[in-house]
Formats: structure tokens, sequence, C-alpha cells
């Protein structure tokens, strides 16, 4: 069966969704956001067809990515709705909120957006030393005597290589292997799993990879930000002379304060929308496994997890017809 018509069927086996007629009328065009990774253009994909089909609003989607939405939101008054907003790399983001500009609903990853070093967790299973950095460094064979590198001009690029430093990753016979792109990155643990190699370095959620791989974090101590606002600054004078932990990057939902007041009942859904990390890795795994697009993957999820989204609908505003389909 043709992928585009098996989501279309899927669809249509969704629960109909029905609001009163008044607040239906009032939803009017929604300006949304429809960034540039995976993981936001499922959030996306998820909140349109409960935007249309339960708040009866016509969803507009504005491709876009973090800074040129916020600066649109602050020169324009839209997009309505930025369904996925990093604040780590958001400048503006504070300064809007206290200007009034822009309301915050929730944490659409719920858990935040991760960053580190991992290795498989067979490595771990086989050799219980390596889960540790001291083991690591006491034991560099154990991962194959390599750390695989994000790819130049990447800010993780700048961290890791202070990081490294601080460690001691090459005086402890650890070669460091910069990967060219973020697919040939993906593309080594994909094939070290394979293998069951071993596989050492950087990698971020939620992503498909970390849905697909069971994976075990280093840890590399307690955060500590000036430490790491200085592994990202190539001019600190102090870079590499210490360790730090990747911070949780918070993951928000924003709004504008307009589309707030206006349509209190939508932006009730969005401030309900959120998935953890292993619920979005999941995701995206499957996303990846089926060569599926975000809009599929969203079908797969709103059929077959209707509990947990039926749950971000206030029940004085929304309520389901289910069918025979569950």
């Amino acid at each position: 069966m043709n992928k585009f018509m098996a989501a279309a069927i899927g669809a249509a086996a969704l629960p109909v969704l029905a609001l009163p007629t008044a607040a239906a009328a009032q939803c009017g065009e929604v300006v949304m956001t429809e960034m540039n990774w995976k993981s936001s253009q499922v959030v996306t994909a998820v909140a349109e067809f409960v935007l249309e089909q339960g708040y009866g609003c016509d969803v507009k989607m504005v491709a876009s990515s973090t800074v040129p939405a916020l600066a649109s939101v602050a020169e324009t008054g839209k997009p309505d709705i930025v369904t996925e907003l990093w604040i780590n790399g958001a400048p503006t983001y504070g300064a809007m909120q206290e200007a009034g500009k822009i309301e915050t609903l929730t944490d659409v990853l719920s858990d935040g957006g991760i960053e580190g070093w991992w290795i498989p967790q067979y490595v771990v299973d086989a050799h219980p030393e390596a889960a540790t950095l001291e083991g690591i460094l006491a034991n560099p064979e154990l991962v194959g005597n390599r750390f695989h590198q994000c790819p130049e001009g990447w800010g993780c690029q700048r961290a890791n290589a202070s990081k490294g430093e601080a460690a001691g990753l090459e005086e402890a016979g650890i070669e460091i292997f910069q990967h060219g792109s973020g697919e040939t990155l993906a593309a080594s643990i994909a094939s070290a799993f394979q293998n069951e190699e071993p596989w050492f370095g950087y990698y971020w959620g939620p992503t498909a990879i970390l849905g697909k791989y069971p994976m075990h974090k280093i840890s590399l101590g307690e955060y500590n930000e000036e430490i790491h606002m200085c592994d990202t600054d190539p001019e600190c004078p102090t870079r590499g002379q210490g360790l730090s932990e990747y911070p949780v990057g918070p993951v928000k939902t924003i709004v504008t304060t307009t589309f707030a007041e206006e349509q209190p009942q939508a932006a009730a859904f969005m401030s309900k929308l959120s998935f953890t990390n292993d619920q979005m890795n999941g995701l995206l795994a499957w996303m990846d496994e089926n060569e599926a697009t975000a809009e599929e993957a969203a079908v797969h999820f709103l059929t077959t997890e209707k509990d947990l989204w039926m749950s971000w609908i206030p029940e004085e505003d929304v309520k389901a017809t289910l069918g025979g389909f569950f």
C-alpha cells in the first residue's frame, strides 16, 4: 500500500473532534512555524491536526528556524505559534517575554533537549568499567581508541574540543576523529551497532539515532555554566581547563500574547502538548525506519497514542466521537 494512502486511511480512522460551534467559528487563521528539524515538524503536524479538526482553526504553516521566527514575531506579530523553540539558541527570548510580546505555554520536550558523550549500551554490558569517563580514559581500547567529533563549524565541535582537552582524551591515547557531516556521524553509530563494535563520541536528542540504538550517556560531571560557556567561546582564555557536563536545553512552545488572549481554548490545548525525549526519539526512529514524512509520523502517533494526546485536550472544550475505530 502506498504510504500516502496509508496515512490518509489512518487519518480517517482518527476520532472526530467536535467543538461548540461558536468557539470553532472564533478561531480563524492561525500561523504556526514549521521549523527545519524533524522533531519540530512532528510536533507541528500533530498540533495542526488537532487545531484544525478540534478547534476549527485554519492553520497556515510558515517555514522558519529559531532566530528568524522570533524576529518575525517581534516585527510583525506573526507567527502566532512557535511550536518548538530551543531557547538556548534564542537570545531575544527573555526580552520579548518581559516586554509582553510572547507567552510561554509549556516545555514541549518535557525533559529538554539533551547532548553529550555516549557509548553503545552493549559496550557497557560487556565492560562495566567503560560506563564512566574515568574507566574509558583508563581503558581506551574499550571504545576503539577514538572519539567521534562534530563537523567543523558546529557549536558542539568547539565545546567538545575544549571538554576533550580538559578530560585528557588525547593524552589517554584516544584519537579525535572529526566527521565531515552530521550524516557520517550518524552513520558511524549505525555501523558500530550493526557490527557490535566500540563507539565513543558526541550526539544529541531527541533524534532517530537515540530512538533506534540503545546508548549509555557518559557523565562529564556537574554542569558549570561558566566552564561550559567558556567551552563554546574560542576566545576564552581558560578553555580546556575545566570539565562541565552539557546543559539540558529548555525547549518551549510559545505563542504571541495576542493569540493567548484571543484564542484561550486553542492556547490551553497547546499548553498541554508535550513529549518526553523517549517518546520523540521513538517517533523519529519510526520515521526513519519507514522513510516517512512528519505528517505520516503524526498520523502514526495519533492512531497509536490516543490516550496520550486526548489527555491534552481540555474536556470542557472538546469531546471526542470515537466511532468504531478504537
